[in-house]
């Protein structure tokens, strides 16, 4: 299929790896900042076959995983105390552990918890239960926040009043920049994510470069433009620059979607909010504008604050700030699968104990 079989041959991914052992000297750590790029490097074993000089480092590149545990917490407790309230949720978000509990567990006990597979559903669902009010709670990266933006100029077009957003979308380069400057950990260069530089432009990273003398790459998601991407920062990293660089330019630009950017700027502004494993990033979340408030279910109900603990023993919080590696947590894989698992790092598709469970040391390229 074209722009999908000719990413994936083994020729040129060998070629480029070959490229990589060659140029590189000396030792760096880039980190990929996206689930899908984690789970590529995976699979296709590319963390295993690059020289020892270049090291690969999972950050906070799942939007499920990065949720806190005291927002699951409170919406586990809302969907308790709210019986005539519709929860609509994303499908890696059902089985997220709070403390004590998930939203799967709670639905086996009675709440009326739904998966929807995009934020329209959720809409038609408060059409067809006028007497009910439907909650849609809004996770992801900039990638989902235009379509839950979208959705939410179509419910004022239509006039529901039954239908409101629980905003937890996240934004990816404060994060980066928060990252950078803790101190905890040395990143000489990222791969940033495909997905949401499609909507934001890949000059939202200039910072990285002028203010931290950083590259970066946006790379795509195939194996060879992972790989591709790593060699171009592996070069920068050689030749002592910090450009931002588009190895993804099928689909990336620099500037972005300008309607993308334009629907989320009219709906939400930024504010801060707490990550998983990071705490409280200021302007790092999105919240809905007072000219929408009517769709906003922080001002529709009652959220009691949440506990922010993790479940005991879970390190998802050093695993998605790239700390530790999977296999470090003293629970990966006994008693933490993906069939039971104790951190949300295990329970989506592109969060890194998954990948890391799912793949192990894959040798593939």
């Amino acid at each position: 299929m074209k722009y999908i079989d000719e990413f994936r041959k083994k020729g040129p991914a060998k070629g480029i790896l070959k490229k990589i052992h060659e140029i590189s000297t000396r030792p760096v750590n880039i980190m990929e900042i996206c689930g899908t790029h984690t789970h590529t490097i995976s699979r296709y074993g590319i963390r295993y076959a690059l020289p020892e000089t270049v090291r690969l480092i999972s950050g906070p590149g799942c939007p499920v995983c990065v949720t806190s545990a005291g927002d699951i917490n409170r919406i586990i407790e809302f969907s308790k105390s709210e019986k005539d309230v519709i929860i609509a949720t994303f499908g890696d978000m059902m089985t997220v552990p709070g403390t004590d509990s998930s939203f799967q567990e709670e639905k086996a006990r009675g709440g009326d918890i739904r998966v929807v597979y995009s934020p329209l559903n959720a809409l038609g669902m408060a059409s067809e239960n006028p007497g009910k009010e439907v909650v849609l709670v809004a996770v992801g990266f900039e990638t989902t926040a235009p379509t839950v933006a979208a959705t939410i100029v179509k419910a004022e077009e239509e006039g529901l009043e039954n239908f409101s957003v629980l905003a937890l979308h996240k934004l990816t380069p404060p994060a980066m920049r928060a990252l950078m400057d803790s101190g905890e950990i040395e990143v000489n260069g990222f791969i940033c994510p495909g997905h949401v530089t499609t909507i934001i432009g890949a000059g939202s990273y200039s910072f990285l470069a002028e203010e931290y003398n950083s590259p970066a790459v946006v790379a795509g998601f195939e194996p060879f433009d992972a790989l591709h991407g790593i060699y171009m920062l592996v070069k920068q990293l050689e030749e002592g620059k910090s450009d931002i660089e588009i190895q993804y330019k099928r689909v990336v630009t620099w500037e972005g979607n300008r309607l993308a950017q334009r629907i989320m700027g009219e709906v939400f502004e930024e504010c801060a909010t707490s990550w998983r494993g990071i705490g409280e990033i200021p302007m790092s979340g999105l919240r809905i504008k007072k000219d929408f408030a009517r769709f906003d279910a922080e001002e529709r109900f009652e959220f009691k604050e949440g506990l922010d603990r993790e479940p005991e023993g879970c390190a998802c919080g050093s695993v998605l700030k790239g700390l530790i590696k999977p296999d470090e947590c003293s629970l990966f894989a006994d008693p933490c699968t993906p069939e039971s698992p104790v951190g949300p790092c295990m329970v989506s598709n592109e969060g890194t104990c998954a990948a890391y469970y799912k793949y192990g040391r894959l040798h593939t390229i």
